[in-house]
């Protein structure tokens, strides 16, 4: 069981945690909780032709984070710009200091220290807990960035609501 005020949800690579992760941020926000961040709305898409999209949990700003780079790109296709657009939803979570943070994702670019990297490292050093989702082809990636192999739950609506129910919130988090 992890006992950090950080976790990833463990999903297959796709997008069936997407819709786990929106409901069990909208359960927290009902029972009054204060959750600020960043949820998925459309992963990616094979063909290309739809951007993924993530929404500003606060006032539902969508950020178009992919680009269009043509049939047959192999390319990543994350944009960079638009990511860096994006990280502000999280530079004003840290300020904040809500209850939870949500990241949509922990991916390539984050294992390479890029995208929301620095980000989520400046809100779990301020003891801010953080929840993102992570597939198996980054979690070594993941549990070395949190420097711990017990910070990973399944895919679940009853392990979010026991990880939850065992952070600290509002003024007893610790800074």
């Amino acid at each position: 069981m992890n006992h950090f005020p950080f976790a990833a949800v463990l999903h297959a690579g796709n997008s069936e945690g997407d819709a786990l992760i929106r409901q069990f941020c909208a359960q927290l926000q009902a029972s009054g909780w204060k959750v600020r961040g960043l949820l998925p709305l459309r992963g990616k898409d094979p063909q290309g032709r739809l951007p993924m999209l993530i929404s500003d949990i606060r006032d539902g700003r969508s950020f178009a984070i992919s680009q269009a780079l043509g049939p047959g790109s192999h390319a990543c296709s994350l944009d960079p710009g638009a990511l860096a657009q994006a990280s502000g939803v999280l530079r004003e979570a840290l300020h904040e200091r809500p209850d939870l943070v949500i990241v949509n994702r922990f991916g390539a670019v984050e294992a390479a220290g890029r995208g929301f990297a620095s980000e989520m490292l400046a809100l779990m050093s301020e003891g801010i807990p953080l929840l993102t989702l992570v597939s198996p082809q980054y979690q070594a990636d993941w549990q070395r960035f949190v420097g711990t192999e017990d910070c990973l739950l399944p895919l679940s609506e009853e392990a979010l609501l026991s990880w939850a129910d065992a952070l600290p919130r509002g003024m007893e988090q610790n800074v």
